[in-house]
């Protein structure tokens, strides 16, 4: 009863919010964008500064060629610049991941400095030159192919993750509390659009897009970087550490279905997001009702043999297949890899021989591209004036009013300790990565500002950073 009264009240708040929101005027210069396809290779968007020292507040104004590779880079020279763009990132992303390790910070926070550090935000502003020879912007659509790839099969390494039987088991707290710890900060999320709609939209965007997006953007939780606090700190078996891991899972699954109807909207008028909508209705459908009951009986009887190259090729066809139906359905293509690892069986020889041989290849090799294609984006310089620092500060905070608060009033209503229930609360707060992801969609989108994309970059890591060391004053060692 308590459920049903929280999403009535959520969804009646939204659409008031929704309402008075449609009364206010995106400002006609923002830093706005034109719309994209979410992840489409050859049309992504790019905001790149036309000066690398100096940030400019025209660079959001999308250039119609900066989804096609420049002509006037030579094969070859794109080549070289996208090998040496990965390789500075893989050694200063490793180097910064071990500096931050001696203060209690997850390698994530370590590697998203990285490429915020390479991009325009820091280098661009002391070397220009040298900026500027590392990633120039004709390299931007190469890098991002690199980048999608990893996040692609990163995303189908956290589906792999994903345990059932835990859901199945405490299914009822958890997705009551998971929830809770969604719609609060999505409420507050899209309460906060009405102020920065005016001032942060950018130009022709629909205040219900950029209210969703907000609100989608402020309830995510980074599943593999909380598991990996836990794991760190010896938590997995605990009570605590599996109601977390339960609540992020039902949380991760949860974000990326909001995030495809909030895709499915931005893309399309009302007709067409719902073709979209219920387009990925049927995918979700089809995934858990048809393919996974195949895949288990597949997993289940190869058992014995493990993981062979030619089990290996069709996973991996499967992941590229599956990825490019939901781009064709017109959500983004991760979603679709996050799908296919859900419905392996996570405890099976096949999953766990795949998470041993991809994630180094995936985590360490790949996924710096897109830390580096993220840092190219995300320029820390747009967020000048006192103005502008106070308005990042309340986005920090209703970020994590929203989470912490929403987690932990439901954990306290199912029965936890205050204690227990800050220390969830906290957890579910952590973003990391798979904010980053969910901000590059909206920035692929055009439905926020280069902007807004740099201040909501400092929310998941302020976010993610705290984590930590909260975790260590609540919880005993």
């Amino acid at each position: 009863m308590k459920y049903t009264a929280m999403l009535v009240v959520a969804v009646g708040l939204f659409l008031a919010i929704d309402h008075f929101g449609g009364l206010l005027a995106a400002p006609a210069a923002a830093g706005g964008a034109g719309h994209a396809t979410a992840g489409s290779l050859d049309t992504v968007v790019h905001w790149i500064p036309r000066q690398a020292g100096k940030p400019d507040l025209q660079a959001g104004k999308p250039d119609l060629q900066a989804g096609k590779p420049d002509p006037r880079l030579a094969d070859h020279s794109a080549l070289f610049h996208v090998l040496l763009t990965m390789a500075a990132m893989i050694v200063s992303g490793r180097l910064l991941s071990r500096l931050f390790r001696r203060f209690g910070q997850p390698p994530v926070i370590g590697e998203v400095v990285a490429g915020i550090l390479l991009g325009p935000s820091l280098l661009g502003l002391v070397a220009p030159d040298v900026s500027a020879f590392l990633l120039p912007p004709a390299v931007a659509p190469y890098l991002a192919v690199v980048a999608q790839l990893g996040v692609i099969f990163y995303m189908f390494l956290v589906g792999l993750e994903l345990n059932s039987e835990l859901l199945r088991r405490r299914a009822r707290a958890a997705v009551a509390i998971s929830h809770a710890g969604i719609v609060v900060p999505l409420v507050l999320g899209a309460g906060l659009a009405l102020a920065l709609y005016p001032r942060l939209a950018p130009d022709g965007v629909p205040f219900t897009s950029f209210a969703l997006f907000l609100g989608v953007a402020m309830a995510i939780t980074a599943f593999p970087v909380l598991a990996r606090i836990l794991t760190d700190r010896r938590m997995t078996r605990s009570e605590l550490g599996v109601m977390a891991l339960t609540c992020a899972a039902v949380d991760d699954v949860t974000a990326w279905c909001l995030l495809a109807l909030v895709v499915g909207v931005a893309q399309s008028h009302l007709g067409g997001a719902v073709v979209v909508i219920a387009g990925t209705v049927l995918y979700i459908a089809l995934m858990f009702l048809v393919a996974r009951p195949a895949v288990a009986r597949w997993v289940c009887r190869d058992d014995a043999i493990g993981l062979t190259p030619g089990m290996t090729a069709a996973v991996f066809a499967a992941v590229l297949l599956s990825s490019l139906a939901t781009e064709w359905i017109g959500i983004h293509a991760i979603f679709g890899a996050f799908l296919l690892g859900a419905v392996i069986p996570h405890d099976s020889r096949v999953a766990r021989e795949l998470t041993d041989k991809l994630e180094a290849p995936v985590t360490i090799l790949l996924l710096p591209a897109f830390f580096a294609y993220t840092g190219m984006r995300t320029q820390i310089g747009l967020v000048s004036g006192c103005e502008s620092w106070l308005t990042c500060g309340l986005i920090i905070v209703v970020a994590t009013l929203g989470k912490f608060g929403g987690t932990f009033a439901a954990a306290r209503v199912s029965g936890l300790g205050w204690r227990d229930a800050a220390a969830l609360g906290t957890l579910m707060n952590t973003r990391g990565l798979m904010e980053l992801v969910v901000l590059n969609i909206g920035l692929d989108l055009g439905v926020i500002s280069p902007l807004l994309f740099a201040m909501m970059v400092l929310m998941a890591l302020a976010t993610t950073m705290a984590t930590s060391p909260v975790l260590s004053w609540l919880v005993d060692p």
